[in-house]
């Protein structure tokens, strides 16, 4: 598994040096070079990484400004890339940048601040990763009890398959064993999304802290198979700050 990265620019020097770099540390770059299209496909694609061209693109700082309000995105690690004559970088992090770089901008450089960044992209992955699984899991919903089928699991929410339409705004409690651990789950979910093929979506609410650990604990297993030293980097992230 590779990470996903957004790079709105117009700059071809400025391309040639991040691209290559952000390869390396197997990050694919997606080039957009207008700032209304980059804003459409925030909106629907989510990214790990994204790294605004602000002030030699026009719109690029409204991008900027704008990407901390999508759904998808909200949390990306975000870069702000600064000519040094319009945008100082103290207002790059007030408008949600997590990085700065100043052009021109060297290998070298962004070597070492994409570097530093790997870390909180491999958190925010596991934030959102969905690991797909089967296993039983009981549904109790006031004095009735259902089975039902996951088909997938993250660290705030999961997915079900059921014999019978859930309704929307439910808030059932779900019994389930994590896969391949003695690990035994209670907790109490709201139903946020459901359709009449039985198919539901449920989000985990105030899960106690030892489960939250299994929980967390399970799915950097799941995310180290895919992603090799992403638990190494998830645990670096977790002590430390993004700026």
């Amino acid at each position: 598994m590779t990470l996903d990265s957004l790079l709105l620019s117009q700059d071809p020097e400025l391309v040639r040096v991040i691209r290559p770099t952000l390869e390396k540390l197997s990050i694919e770059v997606e080039v957009c070079h207008e700032a209304r299209k980059a804003a459409d496909i925030l909106i629907s694609d989510k990214f790990d990484a994204v790294i605004v061209d602000c002030d030699d693109l026009k719109g690029g700082l409204a991008v900027l400004q704008g990407l901390r309000g999508t759904p998808s995105n909200k949390n990306s690690v975000t870069f702000a890339i600064l000519n040094g004559k319009r945008t100082t970088t103290q207002e790059a992090f007030g408008m949600g940048a997590n990085f700065v770089l100043q052009k021109p901008i060297s290998a070298l450089n962004a070597a070492r601040c994409f570097h530093a960044a790997l870390n909180f992209m491999v958190r925010e992955r596991r934030r959102y990763f969905r690991h797909p699984v089967k296993m039983l899991v009981g549904i109790v919903l006031g004095d009735k009890t259902i089975n039902a089928t996951s088909t997938n699991l993250s660290e705030s929410g999961i997915a079900l398959m059921l014999h019978e339409a859930m309704p929307k705004g439910a808030m059932p409690r779900l019994q389930f064993t994590l896969p391949q651990t003695s690990a035994k789950m209670e907790v109490e979910a709201e139903v946020v999304w459901a359709d009449i093929k039985g198919r539901a979506g449920l989000r985990f609410h105030d899960l106690p802290k030892s489960s939250q650990e299994q929980l967390e604990n399970w799915l950097d297993e799941r995310l180290e198979e895919e992603m090799p030293g992403a638990k190494e980097r998830i645990a670096t992230a977790d002590s430390g700050t993004v700026h």
